[in-house]
């Protein structure tokens, strides 16, 4: 099991050994990547535990309590509780609040799951975490953003689809149960990526063909903008150099002990693929068929050619009246190789 952040350590060490950026910054994002290794022991602990669930959950309430704490630039999680989020005078602090919420509402209005647990489960962030902490992190109980140094990055709450990608991890926790490791790391990656990316354009009201199937675009700093880089991920174009971590986009190019970062470029991409073939908003037909595997069954080793013989399974089930919907899943897939 690994820490679930949104710039994965190899994108911060690149950063680091850029010997043009201003000592401060580099010492910055070294003290990133030490405490993300600490917090990673959290994340292992959280995740066995999720491991035991197996009596099914009754929900508490309708729908979850959304909470918000301020860490005031330290380390300690949770922080300091805030009254009223939502009304605050600190544009982070309400602005988690609001996007928390908003992913709660995508959740339940288009997959009609209750919080990441399907059980009402409370969605606790806490903001202002450590001190110009570049990264946002799910330690597998909770929420956690750093502001970023100004630079490199900005307030990682800035982006809606990173606040969905690290919540979905927590869904993924509570479904599949997938490891971090391999296939199955790069399948927990993507999965989030393409639940943080369908999230983004439900708020938007975007289409698959309006969308820009970017990832981060909106955390990206000015020093990092001026070195040519305009997001972390491209669904659209995982090579492409102007992302922070270019990923492979054909399976033929995964190699066992990748980072999940990298190797959930392939699946990534054919979502991409499959929702841009059948058109119209991505969460109606392909998010429904992608969510329908993640919640079949618990399955922590599963592989990519299973994930994706599954969604080729549940297209032609969910739309059997739509052939075009399954030829869409399985060009998709061809196309990635698997």
């Amino acid at each position: 099991m690994c820490l679930c952040c949104i710039v994965p350590d190899s994108v911060l060490e690149k950063l680091l050994q850029d010997r043009k950026l201003p000592e401060e910054a580099r010492q910055g994002l070294s003290q990133t990547i030490k405490l993300d290794s600490e917090i990673r022991k959290l994340r292992r602990q959280a995740s066995r535990l999720t491991s035991f669930e197996f009596a099914a959950k009754i929900s508490i309430a309708p729908s979850p309590a959304i909470v918000v704490y301020d860490c005031n630039h330290s380390q300690t999680l949770p922080g300091t509780p805030v009254s009223n989020p939502g009304s605050s005078r600190d544009t982070t602090i309400k602005t988690v609040f609001s996007t928390t919420t908003k992913v709660s509402d995508f959740y339940q209005q288009v997959f009609g799951r209750n919080s990441i647990d399907n059980a009402a489960m409370t969605l606790l962030s806490s903001v202002h975490f450590g001190d110009g902490y570049n990264n946002a992190f799910w330690n597998g109980t909770q929420m956690a953003y750093g502001d970023g140094n100004g630079e490199l990055f900005v307030d990682f709450s800035r982006g809606n689809d990173v606040v969905g990608h690290e919540l979905t991890h927590g869904v993924t926790q509570h479904t599949l149960g997938l490891n971090y490791t391999n296939e199955p790391g790069g399948l927990n990656e993507s999965i989030s990526d393409v639940f943080g990316s369908m999230f983004r354009q439900w708020v938007a009201g975007q289409s698959s063909s309006q969308a820009d199937w970017l990832i981060g675009s909106d955390i990206v700093g000015p020093a990092a903008r001026q070195r040519g880089y305009s997001c972390l991920r491209d669904l659209a174009n995982p090579p492409a150099q102007h992302c922070l971590s270019p990923q492979p986009k054909h399976f033929s190019s995964y190699q066992t002990g990748m980072d999940p970062h990298l190797s959930s470029g392939i699946p990534n991409h054919a979502f991409y693929l499959a929702a841009t073939k059948i058109g119209g908003h991505s969460w109606e037909k392909m998010g429904q068929v992608w969510y329908a595997v993640l919640t079949s069954g618990r399955s922590p080793g599963m592989k990519m050619a299973r994930f994706a013989g599954l969604t080729r399974q549940f297209a032609g089930s969910m739309f059997p009246a739509e052939p075009g919907v399954l030829q869409a899943v399985d060009t998709a897939w061809s196309t990635v190789g698997l």
